[in-house]
């Protein structure tokens, strides 16, 4: 895609129909499907079989929204697991590690497997805000802030979110991101702040966003909204 302007004023997608996911960025098996309650994301590829062969980790995607964002936004979505354990994460401020555009085509190729995006050639803060894949998850549910390069976990607050099977309709998730500090929240309640002290990198800006998903979770979003502050 090579550089792109960044956007200045606010973005929002209904996420109600295929032509609001028109230049969408998949990587990893990514299926999409509309319903009349949201846009379904879900993975494509036989988890099973992968596990057996060893690659279960490669069922999994990134999703990237086409825009790139300034450095100080407020990001919000509605959010519905709908079966599956697994996890949900969000990235922002996502750029190449030497501030290139994120699909730069000197950046190495991304498949949706982890490591890639967590100790990759990407810089990006990223948030996994249901988690429900392993055991050790389950039993004591977080949030997880991450900044990466490094996989550096710099913040973390209590998941209140239900999995699938209790999921009572959709839970609206907000990231707000200004200067150096970072505040998430779901349904208004307040799970984490952060401060980037510059510990692990300098506190990071523009930057595009996506959303990521473990297999074999299938979730639901609708109503993205970015502002800038």
């Amino acid at each position: 895609m090579g550089d792109a302007a960044v956007t200045s004023v606010s973005y929002t997608n209904p996420l109600a129909s295929a032509s609001d996911l028109a230049g969408w960025v998949a990587e990893g098996p990514v299926g999409t499907r509309v319903t009349n309650d949201g846009v379904e994301l879900f993975s494509t590829a036989d988890e099973p079989a992968l596990v057996a062969d060893g690659r279960g980790d490669h069922a999994h995607f990134t999703y990237w929204c086409p825009q790139v964002f300034g450095p100080d936004l407020e990001i919000s979505w509605d959010f519905r697991p709908v079966s599956g354990d697994g996890l949900a994460m969000v990235f922002f401020a996502a750029t190449g590690a030497r501030g290139e555009d994120l699909f730069d085509p000197a950046l190495t190729e991304r498949t949706g497997f982890y490591p890639q995006y967590h100790s990759g050639d990407i810089a990006t803060l990223h948030i996994s805000y249901l988690r429900r894949k392993w055991a050790s998850e389950k039993r004591f549910r977080t949030c997880n802030l991450r900044k990466s390069p490094g996989f550096h976990l710099v913040a973390q607050g209590a998941d209140p979110l239900p999995g699938p099977e209790d999921a009572d309709g959709f839970y609206r998730i907000r990231v707000t991101k200004q200067g150096a500090g970072v505040v998430f929240a779901i349904d208004d309640l307040e799970l984490f702040t952060w401060t980037d002290d510059g510990a692990v990198g300098p506190p990071l800006g523009s930057g595009r966003i996506g959303f990521r998903q473990m297999a074999p979770l299938t979730a639901r979003y609708r109503n993205l909204e970015v502002r800038p502050l």
